[in-house]
């Protein structure tokens, strides 16, 4: 349960502890105030998932709980403080892999109930769009803010620090997963999307012609089935016709141009001029420069995270959290755990 703490100020110089575990990475941050961070330390489960080709929620939660405790320690070690100086603690609750997310929020209930200091609850999604703030803690809002990863694919407009309102969401794959999934099509391992990046690169993106489900006129949603579908039915006949480049740089034109026209129609119908994208699929070398080449050429800002900060880390939920502390918006620890919750739902 959120609520604003009666018995504390407003917070102006404080130092957060962040942790994140929602799916297959397990990190810790430190972050004094909201923009200085001190330390970012994530464990990664991604040598161990290719393995199976995906995610296997219940050897994700117990790689969390065997790495957890290191890893805070690490990040603790990294920051040069302890646990006594850390005024709050700050986790990822909701959405995520339930066991995975238990793992983390066990882990900073025990923390924030040893030292007496406030727990927030962050939304993943809301943490996403936080890592804009450690690369420009100035970012203009209002802004529209592209969230695109494996499991997420919307279009938020940001009025405001905590007020958001959803404009488009994906009707079935989420950009991240297509790019997985078409990568396992053309033979590709996993994560697919960072193999697809770099071969694309040296492929041709119209050499393959792959379809773009704008849906409606006006709409504002996403839907990757089709794509998805598209490229197994070609593959069957066509993969060894083309170079695995071409097929690569073809894929990924068919998904960046998607995601890149939606969001700047998104910034005309409403009148914004501030662009932002978060989320591992922002992290590709495509969709950021289509999306400066766009945002450009229409007078509009724009700001991405560093590569690191568009994955799952602990520093973004740090962030996020900051901002809620300096708020008053803190949890007890009663808090729990949610495995699906639109972040609208979830704004203070």
């Amino acid at each position: 349960m959120t609520y604003v703490a009666p018995s504390h100020r407003a917070h102006s110089r404080f130092i957060v502890l962040g942790i994140e575990s929602s799916c297959d990475e397990t990190g810790a941050s430190v972050l004094r105030d909201k923009g200085d961070l001190l330390s970012n330390v994530i464990s990664s489960q991604v040598d161990i998932h290719a393995l199976t080709g995906g995610v296997v929620p219940e050897v994700a939660s117990r790689h969390h709980l065997e790495q957890v405790n290191a890893v805070v320690a690490e990040a603790l070690s990294q920051a040069g403080v302890g646990f006594g100086d850390i005024d709050a603690v700050a986790v990822a609750n909701r959405p995520g892999l339930l066991g995975a997310l238990l793992v983390g929020v066990s882990a900073a209930k025990a923390i924030a109930f040893g030292l007496d200091i406030p727990l927030i609850g962050v939304h993943h999604i809301e943490a996403h769009i936080y890592a804009n703030f450690l690369t420009n803690p100035n970012a203009p809002l209002p802004a529209i803010c592209l969230v695109a990863s494996g499991g997420h694919t919307e279009i938020f407009l940001i009025r405001d620090h905590g007020q958001y309102e959803v404009l488009g969401r994906t009707r079935d794959d989420a950009a991240g997963e297509a790019f997985d999934k078409c990568a396992r099509v053309i033979g590709l391992g996993y994560p697919g999307g960072i193999e697809i990046d770099r071969r694309a690169k040296h492929g041709d993106s119209t050499a393959i012609s792959l379809p773009r489900a704008y849906l409606t006129r006006d709409s504002l949603d996403f839907s990757f089935s089709g794509l998805k579908t598209a490229v197994l039915n070609l593959a069957k006949s066509e993969l060894g016709n083309h170079p695995i480049e071409d097929w690569c740089a073809s894929i990924q034109e068919a998904i960046v141009d998607v995601l890149v026209k939606k969001t700047i129609m998104a910034a005309h119908t409403h009148e914004i001029r501030s662009v932002m994208a978060a989320g591992g699929v922002a992290a590709n070398s495509s969709l950021q420069a289509r999306l400066r080449e766009a945002c450009e050429a229409n007078g509009m800002s724009l700001v991405i995270p560093a590569p690191l900060f568009c994955t799952d880390n602990a520093a973004m939920v740090a962030c996020a959290g900051a901002y809620r502390f300096a708020n008053n918006l803190i949890d007890d620890l009663s808090l729990d755990t949610f495995p699906s919750e639109p972040l609208a739902l979830a704004s203070r």
